[in-house]
């Protein structure tokens, strides 16, 4: 094959179709996130096991991404280089999200301790966030595959697309479905419905895209640019200070983003409805929070609706202000936006309304978050270079999830609250650690120059 293979512009049809699957994607992880605590509280998970749990999004993120990424692009198939990764991520992802609410279930029927439920649930969570990377990876990957330069920008724009809408649709579903028809859907129906979205919309981006076989057309200077991996990041990284500041906002901004993901429906079910740890319970007595659990579950997906809502309506506005009056001051408006909302759920705790408002206003912050510290790092990429920078890049996203998986994590499972004779943790306490890392990473955007 010819290094220079002409691509033909992408219609609307064909951005659809590209961008299903990580609608697809988006919706499995997005109910990862939301219903991930009550299944592992249910096996006996306190908030610091919890928090080692997750630990798989970061370390695999870390490792499995820049690993994946690097074999597709020496991958040689009839099938392309990335299909065969983004289709066999969803799959095995997907067989592994209707396992996870069934790991209980699964050591009971095996005559195997309750501890082996917990243990078989954390494996498939490392299962679900191992293929999640296989599938995101060279999904990225695949937009200088197929899709001419002069609209990359476009594509990415329908990816961000993808991922309001399929974190929206998968957090509002369930309560939906009870306030409509007053249809309860259970936490392994609502795994199942993201499996068979992930499997699903995975494959129709696979049959309908279509991709080059081989790995020889790449330029010449794409290969002597592989050879060189390292000392390139050397001579980015000199190109200019502001990039490791970049990096170190980055690092802050998303310790800031993870007390918020990682811990807001163990908030949402522990501090604003009151429900004590029941892993301490018998289940007699755990019988009796049944109700409010599923309560607070629900109320939980709608306020992650909510937050997704506001990130997906604002994130246009967003980048026209950002080219009006600059990257970093729309930033540093928009993570103090968020610093607000955090202080306002931590102070308020018991108010249902006021914290799904909060979340509302941390969607503006989250809007800024997935756009703007990219635009500023752009600057200083060099030509040929962006994925692997954007590899590289993503170690200060995962990075900072080992930080709020353990420590943030630990400082909860110590502070306890002793209520009516039920043992409960100040999940509050997230919120407050979270407000101060993005003052942090506020302070240091002003004193990057652009």
């Amino acid at each position: 094959m010819t290094d220079n293979v002409e691509m033909k512009k992408f219609t609307t049809v064909n951005f659809l179709n590209f961008a299903l699957g990580f609608l697809g994607l988006q919706f499995a992880w997005q109910m990862r996130i939301i219903l991930s605590a009550p299944v592992t509280e249910g096996l006996g998970a306190d908030p610091f096991i919890y928090g080692l749990i997750w630990l798989a999004g970061p370390f695999t993120g870390m490792v499995v991404q820049p690993l994946i990424g690097a074999l597709s692009d020496k991958t040689k198939s009839r099938f392309g280089r990335r299909r065969p990764y983004l289709l066999g991520g969803a799959i095995i992802a997907s067989i592994a999200l209707w396992l996870f609410p069934n790991s209980g279930n699964i050591a009971s029927a095996l005559h195997l301790p309750t501890i082996f439920g917990l243990i078989i649930a954390a494996i498939m969570i490392w299962v679900i966030d191992a293929c999640i990377n296989i599938a995101q990876g060279p999904y990225r990957a695949l937009i200088p595959d197929v899709v001419p330069i002069e609209q990359h920008a476009v594509a990415n724009s329908y990816i961000s697309l993808a991922i309001g809408l399929g974190s929206v649709i998968a957090a509002a579903t369930a309560p939906f479905l009870k306030f409509a028809f007053n249809y309860q859907m259970s936490i392994p129906a609502q795994f199942i419905m993201a499996a068979l979205a992930f499997t699903l919309a995975m494959t129709w981006t696979c049959l309908t895209i279509k991709e080059h076989s081989s790995i020889d057309n790449k330029t010449n200077d794409e290969k002597t640019y592989q050879v060189g991996f390292w000392q390139s990041m050397k001579e980015f990284f000199a190109l200019s200070p502001e990039v490791s500041k970049i990096c170190v906002m980055q690092f802050f901004t998303w310790i800031g983003m993870m007390c918020l993901l990682i811990f807001f429906t163990n908030f949402a079910i522990h501090t604003v409805f009151g429900v004590p740890d029941l892993t301490k319970l018998s289940a007699d007595t755990q019988a009796q929070f049944l109700a409010t659990q599923t309560t607070a579950t629900n109320y939980s997906s709608i306020c992650f609706a909510i937050f997704n809502l506001v990130c997906f309506v604002i994130a246009i506005p967003i980048g026209i202000l950002a080219g009006k009056f600059g990257n970093k001051k729309i930033h540093i408006t928009s993570m103090l936006s968020m610093v607000i909302a955090y202080i306002i759920m931590g102070i308020f705790k018991t108010n249902p309304i006021v914290v799904g408002a909060g979340m509302a206003l941390s969607g503006i912050g989250w809007a800024s978050v997935c756009a703007l510290p990219f635009a500023m790092l752009s600057r200083y990429i060099k030509p040929g270079t962006e994925g692997s920078v954007m590899g590289l890049f993503n170690i200060f996203i995962a990075g900072p999830q080992v930080f709020v998986c353990t420590l943030v994590a630990w400082i909860i499972n110590k502070s306890i609250i002793q209520s009516g004779g039920y043992l409960n943790y100040h999940y509050e306490y997230s919120f407050f650690i979270g407000a101060a890392c993005l003052l942090i990473a506020s302070a240091i955007t002003a004193k990057i120059k652009e």
